[in-house]
C-alpha cells in the first residue's frame, strides 16, 4: 500500500475519537457553509442535512462568499458562517471567514488544524486530529469534518457507523472488476444530501486518476448528459432510500446503453449494501469512494501521493 491507501484504511480510529466530541450549535441564524474543493462538497452535504433537520442553510464556494455574498443570501451579515478547511490556510476560505466576521456574521471554523489562520479568524472552532501522514489528497480529514459538521446540527451518530464504513470500503476494494478500472468516463449520481457526496466522489477519482468524471442528481442525468453514455462509461449510483425505485430504473437504462454500474445501496452490475440510514449514509460512503479513486489510479500506474498540478494547500498570492 502507498501512503494514500494506508491513510484511507487507517482513518477509522480518528472517527472513534471524534464521535460525540462536539454537540449541536444553539445559534438560530441561517447557516452558510463555505469551502473550496472537497470542503465545498462537504458544505453541500451539510447544508442539505441542516435543512432536513429544520435548520435553514445554504452552501457557497469560498471565493463566491468572499466576493459577492449578497447574490447568495440577501441579509448576508446576519448569518452563521461555517468555514470549512482542512488546513485552515486556504486563502479564499480564510478571507471569507475574516470578511464575514468583520461585517457582523458569527463564524465557526470547521477544520483539523486548531492553530491555523482560519481558527484565529473565527468566533468558535471545531477541530479534531487527523492522520499525520495524510498528503495532498484529502481523505480522513474530509470524513472527520463531515462527522463534526453532522454533530454540529444535532445528528446522532452511532458508534456502528465506523464498522459499517470500514466494511463497505473493504467490500468495494475487493470486488472492483477490470470492467470499471478500464473505463475512461465515470459518472457519480446522488440526490438530496448525497449529491455533495457524489460530487466529492467525482473529484476524488478525477484528481487521483486523471479520469474524466461528472456528478449529477440522478434524475437530471436523462436531461442531456445521458447522450455521452457508451461502453467506455462507468456509473456510480449512490442510492437514496426515498428514491430507490426511480434510481434503479435509471440504472437499467444506463446498463442498456453500455455503462457498467456500481450500485451502492441498490441494484447494479456490482451491488453493495449501505449499512446506514439517510442521515449517516454519506459519511459511511466516503471511505469507499476514496478507495475507488485509489484503485483506478493504481490501475493506471499513477502515484496519488503526488497528483499532477495539485498542492495540499491552495494559497493565493
Amino acid at each position: 500500500m502507498n501512503t494514500t491507501e494506508t491513510v484511507i484504511v487507517e482513518q477509522f480510529p480518528y472517527w472513534e475519537k471524534a464521535l460525540g466530541a462536539n454537540g449541536a450549535t444553539e445559534r438560530g441564524e441561517v447557516l452558510v457553509y463555505v469551502g473550496c474543493g472537497t470542503s465545498y462538497y462537504l458544505a453541500q452535504t451539510l447544508a442539505a442535512h441542516a435543512n432536513h433537520a429544520g435548520r435553514p442553510a445554504i452552501a457557497v464556494p469560498g471565493a463566491e462568499w468572499l466576493n459577492r455574498p449578497q447574490f447568495f443570501w440577501p441579509d448576508w451579515t446576519k448569518t452563521h458562517v461555517v468555514a470549512i478547511s482542512r488546513s485552515g490556510e486556504t486563502s479564499e476560505t480564510v478571507a471569507a471567514a475574516r470578511h464575514s466576521r468583520a461585517h457582523g456574521a458569527f463564524v465557526t471554523g470547521l477544520t483539523v488544524e486548531p492553530d491555523s489562520a482560519l481558527a484565529k479568524n473565527c468566533d468558535s472552532v471545531l477541530a479534531s486530529p487527523t492522520h499525520p501522514d495524510e498528503g495532498i489528497v484529502m481523505t480522513v480529514s474530509a470524513s472527520l469534518m463531515l462527522l463534526m459538521g453532522l454533530q454540529m446540527i444535532g445528528t446522532s451518530l452511532p458508534s456502528s457507523i465506523v464498522g459499517n464504513a470500514k466494511r463497505l470500503a473493504h467490500a468495494l476494494s475487493e470486488a472492483l472488476p477490470e470492467a470499471v478500472l478500464s473505463r475512461s468516463h465515470v459518472v457519480f449520481l446522488g440526490g438530496g444530501p448525497l449529491y455533495g457526496i457524489a460530487s466529492e466522489g467525482a473529484l476524488k477519482l478525477m484528481e487521483m486518476s486523471q479520469v474524466m468524471t461528472q456528478a449529477f442528481h440522478p434524475l437530471e442525468y436523462r436531461h442531456g448528459p445521458i447522450s455521452l453514455v457508451d461502453d467506455a462509461t462507468a456509473a456510480v449510483m449512490l442510492y437514496s432510500a426515498d428514491q430507490k425505485d426511480a434510481e434503479a430504473t435509471l440504472v437499467r437504462e444506463l446498463q442498456e446503453k453500455g455503462a457498467f454500474v456500481i450500485g451502492l445501496g441498490g441494484p447494479g452490475d456490482l451491488s453493495l449494501p449501505i449499512e446506514a440510514g439517510q442521515e449517516t449514509a454519506g459519511l459511511v460512503l466516503l471511505p469507499a469512494l476514496q478507495i475507488l479513486g485509489e484503485r483506478v489510479a493504481q490501475s493506471r500506474n499513477l502515484d496519488t501521493v503526488s497528483p499532477r498540478h495539485l498542492t495540499k494547500v491552495v494559497m493565493l498570492a
